[in-house]
C-alpha cells in the first residue's frame, strides 16, 4: 500500500510527528496491564485520564494536560469500580464529566472537579446498571448532550439518558461480543463491528438494522465512518492473516470498494479519521509506529503520505480534540501514546509544516464538533429522534490563533540567551536528577535571590532620592 505508482497532489504529503520532550512527557504512570482491545487512556483541553493496575478493583488516574513529568506513586486516583476498568471516554460537552465502565457489570459518570482531584475518588456522579455480563465500550452521542451507549459482553447495547439516569432503549442486533462503535456526523447512524464477523449499520436513535455484511474475507476488528464521505472504513484480518483496512459505501455493504493489505503483524489496528482535513491514521498494538493517509471520493481512495516511527511499542493511544491543539504551530492532530514498560505517557504531535505566518482554514483543519446544548431529554421517542438528529455546532479555531515570531528561532534563541546573562535560564529550567545537580541549582537559586533583593533595594533608594528630588522642587516653585 506505501509502494503505490500513482501520484496524487497534496498539501498534507508533508506532514511529519513530533514526539514530546521529555519533560512535557507524564512518567512514573503505572498504566494497566490488561489485554482487553481499547486505548485505556482519554484525553480533553483541561485533563488527561488513563487506566492504571490496580488490585481489588479498577482505578484510574485523571491528571491536569498541563501537570507534565514526573506523577507521584500516591497520586488520588478514581477507584469506585468493584472490577477492572475497560474502557473511559470524557464527554464532548462538559470537560469535567467522564464515563467509565468495568467488568462489574456497570457504566459510572463521574465529575472531575477544576484543577483535578486531591483524595482518592469512589462516589460517583451516577450509576448505570443494566447489562448482564462485563461492559466493554461506552460511546458519548456526538450531537446530542446527555447521551451515552454502552456495549455488554452479553452482546447488547444500552442507549442511556444521563437526565434521568435510566436505560431510553436497547438494541439486541448482535449474536456475539460487540467490538467496536462509531457514530456518523450528525449521529443518526450507528455503525459496528462484532465477533459474529459481520459489520452492521443501523439507526442510532431507534437500533433498527439498516445495513449488514458477511464479512468472511475480512474479519472486522474496528470500524470508524469517514465524516461526510459517506464511507465506512474497517480494520481486520484477511484470510491469510495479514493485517488489512477496507473501504465500505455505507448505503450498500455488500462488496467492500477496495481492500489493502497493510503487513502481516498480529496487533490490533486502530483507525482515528480527521474529518476536517481527511487524514486517516492507522496505528498497531503493540507496534511502534503511526501510518496515516489521505481518503478521497476517487481512486486512489487512500493515499499514503507518510509514517511516523518509534522503537517503543504502544499499549494504546489517546486522543486530543481539535479545541486543544496548538494552532498556531500548525498542529493538526495529537496522539498520547501509553507506553507500558516504560510507564510513560508520551504526547505525538502530527504537524503541516509552511512557511507563510498566517492563518490557513483549509491547512489546519479550523472546526470541530463543539457542543450541541440540551438539557431535560424527554423520554418521548419522537421527540429524542427530532433532537439526536440535529447538526453538530461548529466553531472556527482562528481566533485561538497566534501569529508566530517573525524573526524566527534565532531571535528566540537571542532573547534566551539575554535572558540567561540576567540570571534566568529558562533553559535549565528542569528538574535536578542527582544529589549535585539538586545543590548546585539550590546555591544557584539562592545566588538569584540575594540579587534580585540588592537590586530591589537598590531601586527602593533610588525611588526616595527621586521623591526627595521631587519635593525640592516644589518647595522652590513656592
Amino acid at each position: 500500500m506505501s509502494w503505490r505508482s500513482t501520484y496524487r497532489s497534496s498539501k498534507f504529503r508533508n506532514v511529519f510527528g513530533k514526539a514530546a520532550g521529555r519533560e512535557e512527557c507524564y512518567e512514573g504512570v503505572p498504566i494497566t496491564r490488561n489485554v482487553h482491545d481499547n486505548h485505556f487512556c482519554a484525553a480533553n483541553p483541561k485533563f488527561l485520564a488513563i487506566i492504571t493496575e490496580s488490585s481489588g478493583g479498577g482505578s484510574f488516574l485523571v491528571i491536569p494536560v498541563y501537570k507534565t513529568g514526573r506523577i507521584d506513586p500516591h497520586h488520588p486516583k478514581v477507584c469506585g469500580h468493584q472490577g477492572s476498568i475497560l474502557d473511559i471516554k470524557w464527554s464532548p460537552f462538559r470537560d469535567n464529566v467522564l464515563a467509565s465502565c468495568s467488568e462489574d457489570c456497570t457504566v459510572r459518570i463521574w465529575e472531575i472537579p477544576d484543577g483535578g482531584i486531591r483524595r482518592n475518588m469512589t462516589e460517583a456522579l451516577m450509576v448505570l446498571t443494566g447489562h448482564s455480563r462485563r461492559v466493554g465500550l461506552i460511546e458519548w452521542h456526538p450531537t446530542c448532550s446527555g447521551i451515552l451507549y454502552s456495549a455488554g459482553y452479553d452482546g447488547k447495547i444500552i442507549l442511556w439518558n444521563l437526565e434521568e439516569g435510566k436505560a431510553v432503549r436497547m438494541i439486541d442486533s448482535h449474536s456475539d461480543v460487540v467490538l467496536c462503535m462509531s457514530f456518523n456526523t450528525d449521529g443518526s447512524l450507528l455503525a459496528t463491528s462484532c465477533k459474529d464477523k459481520k459489520l452492521r449499520i443501523m439507526d442510532a436513535r431507534t437500533g433498527r438494522l439498516l445495513q449488514e455484511a458477511d464479512c468472511k474475507r475480512h474479519r472486522v476488528g474496528r470500524v470508524v465512518f469517514l465524516g461526510n464521505m459517506k464511507r465506512v472504513l474497517t480494520t481486520g484480518v484477511s484470510q491469510w492473516n495479514t493485517r488489512q483496512v477496507a473501504l465500505w459505501d455505507q448505503e450498500d455493504l455488500s462488496v467492500p470498494i477496495i481492500e489493502e493489505e497493510i503487513d502481516g503483524l498480529s496487533g490490533l489496528l486502530f483507525p482515528f479519521y480527521d474529518a476536517d482535513t481527511h487524514m486517516l491514521y492507522l496505528a498497531g498494538k503493540g507496534d511502534g509506529n503511526i501510518r496515516y493517509y489521505e481518503v478521497s471520493l476517487e481512486k486512489p481512495y487512500l493515499q499514503y503520505l507518510m509514517e511516523f516511527s518509534s522503537p517503543a511499542p504502544q499499549k494504546g493511544l489517546g486522543v486530543m480534540p481539535k479545541r486543544g491543539l496548538d494552532v498556531g504551530e500548525c498542529e493538526v492532530f495529537r496522539f498520547y501514546k501509553l507506553v507500558t514498560l516504560k510507564g510513560l505517557v508520551e504526547p505525538i504531535s502530527m504537524i503541516v509544516p509552511r512557511r507563510v505566518s498566517e492563518f490557513m482554514p483549509g491547512l489546519i483543519g479550523w472546526v470541530l464538533c463543539s457542543a450541541s446544548g440540551f438539557s431535560g431529554f424527554p423520554l418521548l421517542i419522537t421527540l429524542i429522534q427530532e433532537v439526536m438528529c440535529s447538526r453538530p455546532v461548529l466553531i472556527s479555531l482562528k481566533e485561538t490563533y497566534k501569529r508566530p515570531n517573525p524573526a524566527g528561532p534565532k531571535a528566540a534563541k537571542r532573547e534566551r540567551r539575554a535572558m540567561a546573562m540576567k540570571g534566568l535560564d529558562l533553559i535549565e529550567n528542569v528538574s535536578p536528577k542527582t544529589d549535585n545537580e539538586f545543590l548546585k541549582m539550590f546555591y544557584r537559586q539562592q545566588d538569584e535571590i540575594k540579587r534580585l533583593q540588592k537590586e530591589l533595594s537598590d531601586k527602593d533608594e533610588r525611588i526616595k532620592q527621586l521623591e526627595l528630588e521631587l519635593h525640592n522642587l516644589k518647595n522652590v516653585t513656592y
